[in-house]
């Protein structure tokens, strides 16, 4: 009789249930080592939260298209970046940075992820761009990592 208790836990840890659980456990934690390392200014720790193939693009919501056609009107309406510009940014800022995320939403199966929230990012405590942000999460040796991130922009 000692063996069905022993045999349900196991169950329950070999079920997808429990993986996707633990990941999205772990997803939070990526999300919480981000903020941390971009208030700390540490731009390798927040490079190391992204696989090195992966692709960073800012698309213009409706105020910031605004905002930018009124100086450049042929600007286009959404451009791309590397992780590597945004570390190297945050490491030689010397303004103080902070990213708020609200309403996180996680979503994963165990092997890939999304996170999808609403973001205000500051520089020196007043919010400089606001918009949508959602992260393509990918489970490696070494932990979830960052495989796409995609946000809008509107300042």
């Amino acid at each position: 009789m000692k063996t069905l208790p022993l045999i349900a836990a196991l169950t329950l840890v070999a079920s997808p249930a429990f993986a996707a659980d633990t990941s999205k456990a772990d997803i939070e934690k990526v999300v919480s080592q981000f903020q941390g390392a971009l208030k700390a200014h540490d731009g390798k720790t927040l490079g190391s939260l992204f696989i090195p193939e992966s692709s960073w693009v800012e698309a213009l919501g409706p105020e910031g298209l605004i905002t930018v056609h009124a100086k450049k009107p042929d600007a286009p309406r959404y451009h791309t970046s590397t992780p590597g510009k945004f570390a190297d940014f945050v490491s030689n800022s010397k303004n103080a940075l902070e990213e708020r995320f609200h309403d996180v939403r996680i979503e994963t199966d165990g092997a890939v992820g999304i996170v999808y929230f609403d973001f205000e990012f500051l520089l020196d405590g007043k919010v400089q761009n606001r918009g949508a942000e959602t992260w393509q999460m990918v489970r490696t040796d070494d932990g979830w990592k960052i495989a796409a991130m995609l946000y809008s922009s509107n300042f």
